[in-house]
């Protein structure tokens, strides 16, 4: 009990698994709420951070632990918690607690992400669908958004052979959105888990997706994308699965539809082609039977993004992703791929116009 309230208060400061890995060992997650701000502020902290720790806001608190009360399904697994997966703990900039409604074993079951449009043709729904089926046939759990489209469509192929499937929400797990997605969520309350770091009553936000993507894509031990437009959140997924050392898996389909685009190119960057679940099946089977880790060729690899050029043309005032892409002589989509890692790595930040470099003190 005690424990879950640090947890709480630390995860409203924004604090994150990242952040408790360097701080467990000079000191407990009690002792870290007890500690005065120019402490924390020494031990890495924001301002910001360090405030929030100290005076906490009560109706966060109040929120979560209501929520927690209304349902058995309902619980809060923190980063130390045995039940805490162990894939996501390896990820980028793990979440310091996840509040689950559902069940919490299926996080530590080997899942495969689905993504992809929010828009997919009737060919899109079908394969999403289908795949989803088979997988969990195979033994796989199903993780996805529960966005319009692929998401859902991915959900229910899961869900049709009573199979387990992980929604991974960008709001919190009192809400539903879309709105036309509250039976699908129920549902999968029910037959898997709903999975969200915000607390319960936290509205979905733009923002947030991008965020929620790369608990989806750390859950999983591969991402397969089903659709998607050059300019798709699906192709973020799986950039942040090439830099967490996941594998990639996309479904060609038509050159003349837009919809394919992003498939196609992530095919290009080294994914593997994918037509059929047998094709997932192999790649993981060689490794499993070899002995081997998969290692990500050149092929494979992006661009490092990272670099100090995209980094310098992001300043104090809020500068248009447009105009940092056209200053590192990056395409818009490389870019926005690029300060989506760098705002998880706590580098820039988004504000309204776009964004602003974070500056450690």
């Amino acid at each position: 009990m005690e424990d879950r309230l640090h947890y709480l208060v630390l995860a409203q400061a924004g604090i994150n698994g990242y952040h408790l890995q360097r701080l467990v060992p000079y000191c407990t997650l009690a002792e870290l709420c007890r500690q005065p701000a120019s402490t924390l502020r020494q031990l890495g902290l924001t301002e910001r951070q360090a405030s929030a720790i100290q005076k906490p806001d009560p109706a966060l608190l109040q929120q979560a632990e209501r929520w927690l009360l209304q349902s058995e399904l309902h619980q809060l697994i923190g980063f130390e918690d045995a039940r805490y997966p162990a894939l996501l703990k390896q990820s980028r900039q793990p979440p310091i607690l996840l509040f689950v409604a559902g069940n919490p074993a299926l996080l530590s079951q080997p899942q495969i992400a689905i993504v992809g449009s929010r828009q997919p043709s009737p060919t899109g729904k079908k394969t999403a669908h289908q795949f989803a089926a088979e997988l969990v046939r195979h033994g796989y759990v199903i993780t996805s958004g529960m966005a319009r489209g692929i998401d859902s469509c991915a959900h229910q192929g899961a869900l049709s052979v009573q199979g387990p499937t992980i929604a991974v929400l960008g709001h919190g797990l009192s809400r539903v959105y879309p709105k036309s997605n509250e039976a699908l969520a129920a549902q999968i309350m029910q037959q898997g888990a709903l999975v969200s770091e915000y607390f319960p009553e936290v509205d979905a936000r733009p923002a947030h997706f991008p965020q929620r993507n790369r608990i989806v894509v750390g859950l999983s031990q591969g991402t397969l994308v089903v659709e998607a437009a050059l300019k798709s959140g699906s192709l973020i997924s799986a950039h942040l699965a090439v830099e967490a050392n996941r594998d990639v898996f996309a479904i060609p389909g038509s050159i003349y539809h837009p919809q394919s685009a992003g498939c196609h190119a992530l095919i290009q960057q080294g994914a593997k082609l994918t037509t059929c679940v047998a094709d997932i099946l192999e790649e993981w089977t060689f490794f499993a039977k070899s002995g081997l880790k998969q290692q990500q060729s050149e092929k494979n690899s992006t661009p490092d993004l990272f670099d100090d050029t995209l980094l310098a043309n992001v300043g104090d005032e809020a500068t248009a992703v447009d105009q940092i892409a056209e200053r590192s002589q990056l395409s818009v989509a490389d870019t926005t791929i690029a300060l989506l890692q760098l705002e998880l790595a706590g580098l820039v930040a988004v504000v309204p116009g776009g964004y602003i470099r974070v500056r450690s003190t």
